[in-house]
């Protein structure tokens, strides 16, 4: 099975859905990307890019909301606070502050820090 992503003009995920690799096949029965998104578009309308659970293309699995990035093929999640930036070579947010080791943390954008999960008091 084949999983591809609807996105909209912006690159923003709308849906993501499975095909049997059998629509991927093109006329020498090698599977293809360009196959298998052109069979989505004539069933479905839009524009499709794979992606895959096992994050093996594209970063990672595409979750509607995501952004695909074509400068960086790759699916990029929505920021999760203002304060944090995209780390281009990686496609993944960061905070301002590093994430400290150790038990479980949460980022306070508030107060620009990460808290303890258990305490819920900043890094000592």
């Amino acid at each position: 099975m084949a999983h591809y992503a609807e996105i909209d003009g912006g690159g923003v995920v709308l849906r993501v859905i499975v095909v049997s690799n059998e629509d991927e096949k093109d006329s020498e029965g090698h599977e293809s990307e360009e196959v298998g998104a052109a069979f989505c578009a004539n069933l479905l309308g839009g524009t499709w890019k794979k992606t895959s659970y096992n994050d093996n293309m594209r970063v990672r699995y595409a979750g509607i909301g995501y952004t695909y990035r074509e400068d960086l093929d790759a699916f990029v999640p929505p920021k999760p606070f203002p304060s944090w930036s995209l780390n281009e070579e990686t496609a993944n947010w960061e905070a301002p502050v590093a994430k400290p080791d150790g038990h479980a943390w949460m980022w306070d954008e508030d107060g620009q820090q990460w808290l303890s999960v258990e305490s819920q008091t900043p890094e000592a």
